[in-house]
């Protein structure tokens, strides 16, 4: 039997009819909206991949008033510049480029980098001064970590099965 709510509805203004029609399909299970039950699994990948950056930070750039404090200032800049990178390898980069012309003669020309996410589960491996100006990071990103604890937030699924009734 056809569901009778959309001929007496034709008429009515949209925004009436959406939340009409939104009742009407709770109260009418009839006219096919709520008749099935969905089975759902979880998805999980084959392989999971270590990823590894490296951050690198000048000491003497840093700003402090003693050696002591360039050098740990170096150290969370290195450490940072290495999250960068893992950021990168997980979410990408956004590139945004500008170039004008004129008379074909480039008159200006920009580049814009940007990387935006949040990364759990990172482990430092080393840190450590290099020569006499140079500080860097090295950290890993089990991604196997990672899905374990995108797993106790987001509950990914798929669809396992569905009954039609």
């Amino acid at each position: 039997m056809p569901c009778k709510v959309s001929k007496k509805l034709k008429n009515i203004g949209q925004s009436s009819l959406l939340a009409i029609s939104l009742g009407a399909a709770l109260s009418l299970g009839g006219c096919g909206i709520i008749d099935k039950h969905v089975e759902w699994e979880t998805v999980e990948p084959e392989s999971y991949p270590i990823l590894k950056a490296v951050g690198y930070a000048p000491i003497d750039s840093q700003r402090g008033d003693s050696e002591s404090a360039k050098l740990i200032m170096a150290m969370r800049a290195s450490k940072l510049d290495a999250y960068r990178e893992l950021a990168e390898q997980v979410y990408g980069q956004r590139l945004e480029g500008n170039q004008s012309v004129s008379s074909l003669v480039v008159e200006s020309e920009t580049l814009k980098a940007s990387v935006e996410g949040v990364i759990r589960g990172a482990e430092v491996m080393k840190a450590y001064p290099v020569g006499d100006n140079t500080y860097v990071t090295e950290l890993s990103l089990d991604m196997k970590q990672v899905y374990d604890l995108y797993l106790t937030t987001a509950k990914p699924r798929r669809v396992k099965n569905v009954k039609y009734y």
